[in-house]
């Protein structure tokens, strides 16, 4: 359901299930590629059918650096899909359009997230599709 341009700004906890997520996205785009953290390299790339996902990490940085201009440039792209988490320390360059999903866990359920998502109005339509698409595949 997304398609090149989006961005995706993922916010929760550590271990809270963002990696996941972007799995689940990169599966959902068609690509193949083994998803992990970005935790330590800072930014992957996954390759899917007509397009590219980007995934940003900025954990572990206190200055973003010329991660940012990466970032930047992945931004420009029409056939890229971008996810950042992390994402306050470069809150300058995020476009206001982003996507913030936010993954809160369950006291009792560890295994369990509340996912809240913020979106700009122009991003209505996605969302719809979206929603669309989850009722018809949870578990």
């Amino acid at each position: 359901m997304l398609k090149s341009g989006d961005r995706v700004e993922l916010v929760a906890d550590l271990g809270g299930g963002k990696t996941t997520l972007v799995r689940g996205l990169a599966r959902g785009a068609g690509s193949k590629d083994a998803v992990a953290s970005p935790t330590f390299t800072l930014n992957k790339i996954y390759k899917a059918k007509n397009l590219e996902i980007h995934h940003f990490d900025f954990y572990r940085l206190s200055e973003p650096g010329i991660i940012a201009d990466q970032l930047r440039e992945s931004l420009q792209s029409p056939k890229v899909v971008v996810v950042v988490e992390w994402g306050q320390i470069v809150a300058d360059v995020l476009p206001e359009d982003s996507l913030v999903i936010k993954l809160e866990a369950i006291a009792d359920n560890p295994d369990e997230r509340i996912i809240t998502v913020q979106y700009d109005h122009s991003k209505t339509k996605l969302i719809k599709q979206l929603e669309t698409a989850w009722v018809g595949t949870k578990p």
